[in-house]
């Protein structure tokens, strides 16, 4: 079983940044597809970025593009997401989400991953 722990998240203004970090335990993260979510209060939860196992291919929502980045470290079993000038329309519940087995070539819905974290809040004021 796959746990997933995400930390990183607050409150900062608008045009700040923060860093979202997901400590994986159990099983072989090397061997996910890893991606980041976020659900806005009354609204579906949407895909942000998703990264390849060996973290060579990532992939972004039209949304982040040029301002997150997803990365990820395979020895420390880590996964992180990079903000940058941040909006408000930007706050929301982050989530990680691992799929084992996985071979990336695009942005992956919600339900093609498997083990899910509980998520870390990021708000951000005008």
């Amino acid at each position: 079983q796959v746990q997933l722990v995400e930390s990183g998240g607050g409150s900062v203004q608008a045009g700040g940044s923060l860093r979202l970090s997901c400590a994986a335990s159990g099983g072989t993260f090397s061997t996910y597809c890893m991606g980041w979510f976020r659900q806005a209060a009354g609204k579906e939860r949407e895909g942000v970025a998703a990264i390849s196992t060996g973290g060579s291919r990532t992939f972004y929502a039209d949304s982040v593009k040029g301002r997150f980045t997803i990365s990820r470290d395979n020895a420390k079993k880590m996964l992180y997401l990079q903000m940058n000038s941040l909006k408000p329309e930007h706050t929301a519940m982050y989530y990680c989400a691992a799929r084992p087995g996985c071979w990336l070539t695009t942005l992956l819905p919600r339900s093609e991953y498997t083990y899910w974290g509980q998520g870390t809040q990021v708000t951000v004021s005008s």
